[in-house]
Order: C-alpha cells, then structure tokens, then sequence
C-alpha cells in the first residue's frame, strides 16, 4: 500500500502524517507512508492542504483535520 501526505509543511500538515503514521500503526498494515512537499506535485492532486492519497487516489483534503480513526476508515477503504 502507498499512503501519500500532501502539505507544503505547515502545523496541520505535520499533525497530519503524524496521525497517518498512528493510524497505519494501529492498523498493523504494512504501507509506504511518504511525505509530499513540492506544490506542483500536491497540485496534481488538490489545492487543499493537507491531504491524504492511499494508492493513487485522494481521500481527504484540506480542514478540518480527519481523527485517527477516520483516516483508519479511508486507508481500508483505500486498500479494496
């Protein structure tokens, strides 16, 4: 599984791959959790910050912020 965070480095976004990383954690999953900066790549996927891709396709973005078992809910749904 591959789990993107878009944020160009803000508090939310921090919090936010935080919060993935427990959730995946939680989970048990065995999932490549990577961090993505560079505006022109989060652009391709939203203009909301921060956001969260699970194989290829957007789950959530911008505020508020998903709670840790919402983002569970959206990697699960992320991996059918």
């Amino acid at each position: 599984m591959e789990i993107k965070v878009l944020g160009p480095g803000c508090l939310n976004c921090h919090k936010m791959e935080e919060m993935t990383r427990k959730a995946v954690k939680d989970l048990g999953i065995d999932a490549k959790i990577e961090k993505i900066t560079d505006i022109q790549e989060i652009m391709k996927y939203t203009i909301s910050t921060p956001g969260l891709v699970v194989n290829g396709k957007l789950k959530h973005s911008g505020r508020p912020l998903p709670t840790v078992e919402k983002i569970k809910e959206l990697i699960k749904q992320g991996s059918i």
